[in-house]
């Protein structure tokens, strides 16, 4: 499994996160191609699943001998955040103290390979009685979840899917979702002698920024969901102007919104668009369409938890804890679509997109000990 794990880390599938940038470190087709052959040398057939050009879910089906036996969905994604501000070489997988180094090692190609594994065990073995299982390895969970989205439209027939994050083996049945978007003001260049011929768009940003941070103070004080606390809201990015001695004509803002179950990415939006209407106006404001839509999970807890819960136990030696966490994964559009998905798997998220990424081995081996008695468990 460490030998597996580190082949995935060392080559790069990055996420480019919307950036115009180009080269073999990008996106997930190398990785792609490495899984299709890992899979076909183990003898398991494997199809791929266009989720756009150049991208693709790669799927692959164990039957379970009973025809009658339930239908689990592993998820874990391909790709992960940039490598920007690293201080480890992103890309040569290092052992040390028990720990793997790299990017993706923690998010989530720790998760992959316990999956992985325990897939390959199941074809293997062939136990006489566990679910049958779809393995997925989808695209662009670290951007606009393209992968899982497509995902979710196609595997109807699932009982319970179960998506690789690093949830420190608890499980997650509630995860907050998010929506993103731009927002760009107007006005009028001029030299910056004479400003008073012009009009400063960021002048009138700053305007939009003050009442988006009130209407963020008013989101931390409204009411919470019970296990994920209260919706957020920041203005994570801003530019504008051309020179110093330019009156800018042009500033633009990116906003990241926090959803809690019951809350969809248009109402949030429209709700931020009120409130900076009644504060400042929306003279010379446009709001641009989101370009990010992630739902929130919000999972009933089903009979299938009794027995996933003591298969886990079995596996790591105690029985996992129900969390929410405030970070969204390829659950929310399984979620959305009538699927009953949680969150499971090695390491924690306090490493992810860290510039020394790491797991720590022992988690990712009980993962997939704990992937495997879910299998048999749940049938």
């Amino acid at each position: 499994m460490t030998s597996l794990l580190a082949d995935l880390v060392a080559i790069p599938s990055v996420n480019p996160m919307g950036r115009a940038v180009s080269g073999p470190e990008y996106y997930e087709g190398r990785v792609s191609t490495f899984l299709e052959a890992w899979f076909l040398e183990a003898g398991i057939p494997v199809v791929r699943q266009q989720a756009a050009p150049g991208r693709s879910n790669l799927l692959a089906r164990y039957t379970a001998p009973d025809p009658a036996a339930p239908t689990l969905l592993f998820d874990a994604h391909q790709d992960t955040v940039p490598v920007d501000g690293m201080t480890i070489p992103p890309f040569e997988p290092r052992v040390e103290g028990g720990r793997l180094y790299g990017r993706g090692a923690c998010d989530v190609k720790g998760g992959m390979a316990a999956m992985l594994m325990a897939f390959r065990r199941l074809w293997v073995e062939r136990p006489e009685r566990s679910a049958s299982v779809v393995l997925a390895c989808t695209v662009d969970e670290e951007y606009t979840h393209i992968g899982s989205s497509l995902l979710a439209q196609t595997e109807k027939d699932v009982t319970l899917a179960i998506v690789a994050e690093p949830t420190k083996l608890d499980v997650v049945p509630w995860h907050k979702g998010s929506v993103r978007w731009k927002v760009k003001t107007g006005g009028v260049a001029c030299h910056s002698s004479t400003p008073h011929l012009g009009s400063n768009a960021i002048y009138r940003m700053a305007e939009v920024v003050g009442a988006m941070a009130e209407h963020a103070d008013d989101l931390a004080h409204a009411t919470p969901h019970p296990k994920l606390g209260s919706p957020t809201m920041s203005v994570g990015r801003i530019q504008g102007g051309q020179s110093v001695n330019i009156v800018p004509d042009e500033c633009e803002i990116e906003i990241d919104r926090r959803l809690i179950p019951g809350e969809t990415p248009d109402a949030a939006v429209e709700r931020v668009r009120r409130f900076v209407a009644q504060r400042c106006g929306l003279e010379g404001v446009t709001f641009l369409p989101a370009w990010t839509r992630m739902p929130a999970l919000e999972t009933a807890i089903g009979p299938w938890m009794d027995p996933l819960a003591e298969a886990v136990a079995a596996a790591v030696g105690r029985r996992p804890e129900l969390v929410g966490v405030p970070y969204g994964t390829d659950a929310g559009p399984l979620g959305e679509a009538g699927i009953p998905a949680i969150v499971f798997g090695p390491g924690d998220i306090a490493q992810a997109h860290t510039k020394d990424e790491w797991i720590e081995l022992e988690q990712v081996a009980l993962a997939s000990e704990a992937y495997y008695r879910i299998a048999l468990a749940l049938a």
